[in-house]
């Protein structure tokens, strides 16, 4: 699946990619800049999320609870400086915990990615738009 859209199409777009289905774990594709955290902000907002949204850069994760008691947790994991430091985290009860898991720098723990998961690739386009893809 492929979308083309701007910033102000960002909520019907994150919609329209949860009603694809995606698996729980998503792992979010994209040069810096590219809007993968704002994104992820929209797709909590979908999800019932009513708390402030925010990278968890320095955190490595954070989590939120949705309004029909469901949880998502929001990784970065850009400054990994290697996959132990995941493990370390507990990375393993995140990802097989059957709740929502948003991964934004994925290819830093790429061994400890489970099977089953979801991609989305964010590009910026020319005029400034974004393409989406889920895989």
């Amino acid at each position: 699946m492929k979308i083309e859209f701007n910033l102000d199409q960002i909520s019907e777009t994150a919609e329209k990619i949860l009603a694809q289905n995606p698996e729980k774990v998503i792992l979010f594709h994209g040069q810096m800049g590219a809007g993968k955290t704002t994104f992820i902000k929209s797709l909590c907002e979908k999800l019932g999320i009513e708390d402030p949204i925010s990278s968890p850069t320095f955190s490595l994760v954070n989590e939120y609870q949705t309004t029909t008691n469901q949880v998502v947790y929001h990784f970065d994991m850009y400054r990994l400086k290697n996959q132990t430091e995941a493990l370390d985290m507990g990375i393993d009860e995140y990802l097989y915990s059957g709740n929502w898991c948003f991964i934004e720098w994925a290819e830093n723990i790429p061994d400890l990615i489970p099977e089953k998961h979801s991609i989305i690739t964010i590009s910026v386009l020319n005029d400034g738009k974004r393409l989406i893809e889920l895989q």
